[in-house]
């Protein structure tokens, strides 16, 4: 019934019970996936989308036929969109590029009265540190005119719009919506100018893509904090979760080849609420709230079938990775103890496995800072793909299948593959991640 507050429980209820009949239960502590008891099959299912991991299409074709028992369904077999994000599959090279076309550019009509005349390269305003100075001191209090309802409004809008693509595309936006999303509350003219700037960046870098390729599946973790650089003497956390290939040595030494490079699967981009002693509480709080957010992750990728041995985290702070391993002894601070110290005993469980690394070779420290221009403009193909002469970074392939929206005329035909486009049929050749 249209405008019943149960109905989207109810519906949803519906389907869980129809889908048992055929085997498909939901993942225990993943919701959102389901598996089948017997068959190959596996798929994540967002309202009323759904993205099918299948070997032989035969399996695939069986929870269609489940589904088309009880609703009306559409299929994509060429997987070009999912969640309102466009996919663009390269079987021979087995990559596949992650982008939302026309996204920015209908968030920039609708709050960007005018364009900017000059391209702006970084999302935020940048301080530039004062080299020689014995002190370095905080930006002066802002002291600009507040805003009104309808421009907190606004605010709101625009940072809660841009989030969604910082967060599922592009998060070079994320630590610019970091700190406007602090001040949103009690915006003022400076944070609605911030906002203008970061639309003019937009603006300039309309169109992220990221690409993923073929990999072990194994998680890894670059993890960072910048020390009392927001306001309120708060403390940001970075991290950048990729999937590459199993770490052949365990804990991996600074020396040793990293594992190769992937597009992220989460990126992320946090001012901690703690008031934080030193840059080494500072990393160490970083740490326990990056691997909060790895501790789903591992059991996903589980129940995908990807074994996962302890995921490495890297950090660039010797001495949080010593009080981590347990090779530097301290006098123990009881909060440290009481915030941060639940990642100590996960590394004693053979969960994670923190390791030092230089910071020049870590991806999170991007996450935490705000860099000049022209670091944006040097660093941003590290995490999307720039297409004019750069180095492709490696990522995920995968497989999906999909019903996009219920049609009116059930004996629609469907785009199915045909057998004269053999080429084209997707091979499920590895496993993979919906």
């Amino acid at each position: 019934m249209y405008g019943l507050p149960q109905a989207g429980i109810l519906a949803y209820n519906c389907l869980i019970t129809h889908l048992a009949l055929s085997g498909c239960t939901p993942v225990q502590h993943t919701p959102g996936l389901f598996r089948h008891a017997t068959r190959p099959v596996t798929f994540s299912l967002v309202v009323d989308d759904f993205a099918i991991k299948y070997v032989d299409r035969i399996n695939a074709e069986h929870l269609l036929a489940t589904l088309r028992s009880l609703y009306n369904i559409t299929t994509d077999w060429t997987a070009s969109m999912y969640c309102g994000i466009t996919l663009k599959w390269d079987y021979v090279a087995r990559t596949v590029d992650l982008s939302m076309p026309g996204y920015i550019e209908k968030a920039l009509e609708t709050y960007l009265a005018e364009r900017p005349t000059r391209p702006q390269h970084a999302p935020h305003a940048w301080t530039a540190p004062s080299y020689g100075s014995k002190v370095q001191f905080t930006p002066p209090a802002d002291n600009s005119e507040p805003l009104d309802a309808g421009g907190l409004t606004r605010n709101q809008q625009i940072i809660g719009t841009l989030l969604f693509y910082g967060r599922a595309i592009d998060s070079t936006l994320l630590v610019a919506l970091g700190t406007l999303s602090a001040a949103q509350s009690k915006g003022t003219a400076a944070t609605a100018q911030a906002i203008t700037l970061l639309l003019n960046y937009c603006a300039t870098h309309p169109d992220a893509t990221i690409r993923f390729i073929a990999s072990e599946m194994h998680l890894h973790i670059h993890s960072e904090a910048s020390y009392l650089s927001e306001i309120r003497a708060r403390s940001p956390a970075g991290a950048y979760f990729f999937l590459s290939d199993k770490p052949k040595k365990l804990p991996p030494e600074p020396h040793n080849t990293p594992p190769p490079l992937n597009g992220a699967i989460h990126v992320h981009s946090s001012i901690m609420r703690s008031i934080l002693s030193s840059a080494t509480e500072a990393e160490t709080g970083a740490l326990f709230h990056n691997a909060k957010d790895a501790a789903p992750f591992r059991i996903t990728l589980l129940k995908l079938g990807h074994p996962q041995g302890p995921t490495p985290i890297q950090t660039d702070n010797a001495c949080t990775s010593g009080i981590i391993n347990d090779t530097v002894k301290q006098r123990r601070s009881k909060a440290m103890d009481m915030r941060f110290y639940w990642i100590k005993d996960r590394v004693d469980q053979d969960q994670y496995v923190v390791h030092w690394r230089k910071g020049s070779d870590k991806l999170a420290d991007y996450l935490t800072k705000h860099r000049s221009p022209s670091h944006h403009r040097l660093i941003r193909s590290r995490y999307l793909l720039v297409l004019y002469g750069h180095r492709f970074w490696p990522a995920i392939a995968i497989i999906i299948l999909w019903p996009r929206k219920k049609v009116e005329n059930a004996n629609e035909q469907l785009p199915l593959w045909s057998s004269s486009e053999p080429s084209k049929i997707p091979a499920p050749a590895r496993p993979c991640v919906p």
